[in-house]
């Protein structure tokens, strides 16, 4: 019934664009996803219709708002235990396997809804709208809202709610607030940024106190309300900062994180990047998290669980990212993207196919080859696998 009110409300709202001063746009798009698994090859297809709306009512006030309508078609539930390490996937009581899986649901969910007031020196955007924190091209250690596909790293983040402040303070400074609004006053989300300027440098320093919380996954701690899980305060003091040096470009977080339950850890980010003359397009990355795990040998079940949950940002300690990039044509690009974990010595690799077919369609076909030893993060018994992904804009 809520689904068929909302495409009642987004028909109503087309229909009224002709006589308001309101913009639509979006995308359609369609993606297959595959993947190995025993002797069969796993085949996902999602159809994805975003369709935004954004209207200027005055001078100082802008509404925005998108839905996003996804169906999947194919293998719908995958089995998480034939993806993990064997020794992990023994651990788990005969009869159990069903409830560690990943299932895909069709969904039709308002994403983004926000009003923004310009007043003077003063931007206030109240709603489910878009946060996005740090320069970090994979990983975000000074973000607390998003944690980012490190095969699809660059895929649009979804909306959070909150009330937004942003105060100019001349041409080089801005001072943000955010809340987002929790249950209760002690697990709402509450932040506040200066970002600044020097040369070619911009950088930014940042505070924030959340409610976060991790679940216990082993099947002993399995009750009548599914896994227990425990919420606690996380306070987070971070700089990240992103310029230029003799056509380099370079970047860089650090996030400080003090738990009031579990231990206290840190994360940080170092990135470069730099175009030849060739064109070739080259970027590294560098993330550690004290929160992962040293070696393979220390991975558990609950732990690779809170990964595919997105209740933390990796498995292990130490990872590295690589890129090379080439426009073979104007239209064409040809890369090769490498993620290797320092932590326990596995690898993938993801050759990339980046085809502009017109003006407004995109093809994009990736390859994820796993190459690494049996338990470790990218090994290749979990299987190899690829993406073939077409949009059109409209």
């Amino acid at each position: 019934m809520k689904s068929f009110i909302l495409i009642l409300l987004v028909l109503f709202l087309l229909h009224s664009a002709a006589a308001a001063d309101l913009e639509w746009f979006g995308y359609l798009e369609s993606q297959l996803t595959g993947n190995d698994w025993k002797d069969s090859f796993l085949l996902l297809q999602s159809n994805k219709l975003r369709l935004d709306m954004k209207s200027r009512v005055s001078d100082a006030v802008t509404v925005a708002a998108n839905v996003n309508f996804i169906t999947y078609h194919g293998r719908r539930n995958w089995p998480v235990l034939d993806f993990l390490p064997a020794e992990i996937a023994a651990s788990v009581p005969s009869g159990m396997e069903s409830i560690y899986s990943l299932s895909f649901e069709n969904r039709i969910f308002l994403d983004n809804a926000w009003v923004k007031l310009a007043l003077k020196g003063v931007d206030l955007t109240v709603g489910r709208q878009q946060i996005s924190l740090g320069t970090g091209y994979v990983w975000n250690p000074v973000d607390v809202f998003n944690i980012k596909d490190v095969l699809d790293p660059t895929y649009e983040q979804p909306g959070h709610n909150a009330i937004r402040a942003d105060l100019s303070l001349g041409k080089k400074y801005t001072v943000s607030a955010l809340f987002a609004v929790g249950e209760s006053w002690n697990t709402s989300g509450r932040l506040i940024r200066f970002k600044g300027r020097v040369g070619h440098f911009d950088y930014a320093f940042l505070a924030v106190k959340t409610d976060w919380g991790f679940t216990d996954f082993s099947p002993a701690a399995l009750g009548d309300d599914g896994f227990p899980r425990t919420e606690e305060t996380r306070s987070l003091v971070g700089f990240s900062m992103a310029g230029e040096i003799m056509g380099m470009g370079i970047w860089g977080e650090f996030a400080m994180n003090w738990m009031n339950q579990h231990g206290d850890f840190e994360e940080f980010v170092l990135g470069g990047d730099y175009t030849f003359d060739f064109s070739t397009y080259l970027m590294v990355e560098y993330f550690h998290s004290s929160l992962g795990r040293r070696n393979s040998r220390e991975y558990s079940l609950t732990h690779w669980m809170r990964l595919l949950a997105q209740e933390q940002k990796t498995l292990a300690r130490d990872q590295f990212f690589f890129m090379v990039k080439h426009p073979v044509t104007d239209f064409i690009d040809l890369a090769a993207r490498g993620i290797w974990c320092l932590s326990d010595g596995s690898l993938a690799l993801v050759p990339t196919v980046n085809w502009s077919l017109s003006e407004n369609l995109e093809l994009s076909v990736f390859v994820n080859l796993n190459l690494g030893a049996e338990g470790t993060c990218y090994a290749s018994s979990s299987g190899s696998g690829g993406m073939v992904r077409l949009r059109a804009y409209f």
